[in-house]
């Protein structure tokens, strides 16, 4: 038999059906069933908040996909954050790590919140000294945990595999609109239904402004804050699609409520300016076409290790 700890560590890292079963990993910070537990302890412990409020998981609710079902989500005293709470699932696979991909490593960015004025607000030095536990195992362990959050083995996955009757009728037609029609893979591809880059959708778009650029005022400035590159203004990362059924609202700002409210926001074209992504422009859905599309999305949900 094997030992107890190499089966819960296999039994934790059994990539679902659907995913690229290839995860990066860092060399320094190999997998283990001790990180794993001590990075979901210290993800739900509220020592890491100044006031003892809240946690990790107050923001990423498991129910949720790993996000809350909030425009935005309260921190410590009651103070709003700046933007829409992402969904953590499968971010093992991640390229590039919050909304405007200011990190790029999974142990740097699970040390932001508890920093964060708006979030936890701690020292990371305190946050050590509450747990009892050094800044670098805190980041390993919680980093390794987030990697062990995976979705897959949805009905799309399934179907793709050869199941023929996983997807309804009306899933298989969104499939179909997704590919084609609506131009869905110019962002949302592979396995996790992300590029994983940044685009200008238009949503942080608040229009001419005088005395702006061209491209006129945005609400955020998105990438552009870290870049430095203008032509990266409002230009947000393209988030998975993976259980989207369970992780509204929607968008860097949680301003679309609805799957709907996605299809149709995207159907018009989004909010036109000069620094739109170019891919973006009207499809002309139809309602069955729209209905599909949104049957198609939610065939994403599937099996969720937590």
């Amino acid at each position: 038999m094997l030992p107890e700890m190499v089966r819960l560590l296999i039994a934790a890292f059994v990539i679902p059906l659907g995913l690229d079963l290839h995860m990066p990993v860092p060399e320094d910070n190999p997998i283990t069933v001790e990180k794993i537990d001590l990075g979901r302890r210290l993800f739900n412990d509220r020592r890491l908040s100044r006031n003892g409020s809240i946690a990790c998981v107050s923001c990423h609710d498991p129910e949720y996909a790993f996000s809350k079902p909030e425009v935005v989500s309260l921190g410590v005293f009651g103070r709003r954050g700046r933007r829409n709470a992402p969904a953590l699932i499968n971010r093992g696979w991640g390229r590039s790590f919050s909304w405007d991909g200011r990190v790029a490593t999974l142990e740097e960015q699970v040390l932001k919140p508890i920093e964060d004025p708006n979030e936890m607000d701690l020292s990371i030095a305190e946050a050590s000294a509450r747990v009892g536990v050094s800044p670098q195992d805190m980041s390993r362990a919680m980093a390794t945990y987030i990697r062990s959050i995976m979705s897959g083995d949805a009905a799309y996955d399934r179907y793709v595999n050869g199941d023929r009757a996983a997807l309804s009728a009306d899933a298989q037609a969104g499939l179909r609109v997704f590919r084609g029609k609506g131009n869905c893979t110019a962002c949302h591809v592979g396995p996790n239904f992300t590029d994983d880059k940044f685009h200008n959708t238009g949503i942080a778009w608040a229009g001419p402004s005088p005395g702006a650029e061209t491209a006129g005022a945005f609400r955020d400035e998105g990438r552009a804050a870290i870049s430095g590159k203008p032509e990266n203004r409002g230009a947000f990362k393209t988030p998975t699609l993976r259980e989207t059924e369970r992780s509204a609202p929607y968008m860097h700002d949680g301003s679309l409520a609805s799957l709907d409210e996605i299809v149709d926001y995207y159907d018009r074209g989004g909010n036109k300016h000069a620094l739109l992504d170019p891919e973006l422009r009207p499809i002309g859905l139809t309602g069955p076409e729209k209905h599909a599309l949104v049957a198609f999305l939610r065939s994403l949900s599937g099996t969720m290790t937590r």
